[in-house]
């Protein structure tokens, strides 16, 4: 299955800075010839694929992007300054589409990877630069070309950094909900996710990564019971899974044995991503009295034995998601950097 991240931006090249019509006038010289320097180029925009931006997710809050315009030419023969080009960082992998047409303008791959979406307008002509042995006096200048304006798609395949697991009714959708701006199915009685869900979580600027929602492990599932082995295929691209338990269920559950019986559908699946590394987090701490969420949250622990990361949070109420999702974004940089 497929997951895209897509955003609308729109791009502006710089317009190209209109020529000068001017005439040498010095003291003493009395037949002063044409002087009118050229226009500026406008800058281009570029995207360009930077490593450690994982998702799309800052274009939802900043939309447009304009290059520098040319400053116009000046007479003594000055030609006016060039607008900087505009570098708009993306996820390596990006496909860019022009969003009027639907043509493929291109993709960046790898990091460091430039590609030009919008093209600077050219400056405009001073009138020096019609000076001719006919025309010596020429009263000619031309105004600088817009540069390029494009409404652009992009659209980024997804692998997730992260995933979520657990069993039905964990709270999983809802937690996607709060770290991202995804809108997976949530209710206050017992289901599952039917399909596999993906947000992209922005921590700020430049910082993100993707989450992956697996539907709910029951018993069997490795062998095919439930939604099966299809879902548990793409916790395999994760590199790191969050184990979301219910540790204030309503039916009076073990929360201890609900961890063991994800543990051992993960075993037994594929031994390799039983030991990937996993964070264990026990959410729905606003339905226990404050005083008592530090002891339940070690009780369960001890049960299992559990001695990785341990985090509690609230995913209806908020409650410790911010600091969740900083956690797991400084290990995923962390993963990246080798360390």
């Amino acid at each position: 299955m497929k997951f895209v991240d897509e955003a609308v931006i729109t791009v502006k090249a710089g317009d190209g800075g209109d020529g000068c019509l001017s005439f040498r006038r010095e003291k003493f010289v009395p037949r002063g010839g044409p002087d009118g320097g050229d226009g500026g180029d406008g800058g281009d925009v570029h995207l360009v694929a930077a490593a450690g931006i994982g998702t799309l997710a800052d274009f939802r809050h900043t939309r447009n992007f304009k290059a520098a315009s040319g400053r116009p030419g000046a007479g003594r023969n000055r030609s006016g300054r060039s607008g900087a080009g505009l570098l708009i960082k993306v996820p390596p992998g990006t496909v860019v589409r022009d969003r009027d047409g639907g043509e493929r303008i291109g993709e960046v791959v790898d990091p460091g990877h430039r590609l030009l979406v919008a093209r600077g307008g050219a400056g405009g002509r001073g009138n020096a630069h019609f000076k001719s042995a006919t025309n010596r006096a020429p009263r000619r200048a031309t105004a600088g070309r817009a540069g390029d304006r494009r409404e652009l798609s992009l659209e980024l395949l997804l692998l997730a950094d992260a995933g979520l697991v657990g069993r039905p009714n964990a709270g999983k959708s809802t937690l996607l909900r709060a770290l991202s701006r995804a809108t997976p199915k949530v209710a206050d009685y017992p289901f599952t996710t039917m399909h596999p869900q993906l947000g992209a979580v922005r921590v700020d600027a430049g910082r993100g990564f993707v989450l992956a929602d697996i539907p709910g492990l029951i018993a069997g599932a490795a062998a095919g019971a439930g939604l099966g082995i299809r879902f548990l295929r793409h916790l395999q691209r994760t590199r790191l899974l969050l184990h979301l338990v219910d540790m204030a269920p309503a039916d009076g559950a073990d929360a201890a044995a609900a961890v063991r019986e994800v543990e051992a559908e993960l075993a037994a699946f594929n031994p390799g991503l039983a030991k990937r590394e996993r964070w264990l987090v026990l959410n729905k701490s606003d339905l226990l009295p404050a005083a008592e969420v530090p002891a339940r949250a070690q009780s369960i622990a001890a049960q299992i034995g559990w001695h990785g990361p341990l985090h509690t949070v609230s995913a209806a109420a908020g409650a410790g998601c911010r600091s969740l999702a900083q956690a797991v974004m400084s290990r995923l940089e962390a993963l990246d950097a080798g360390s």
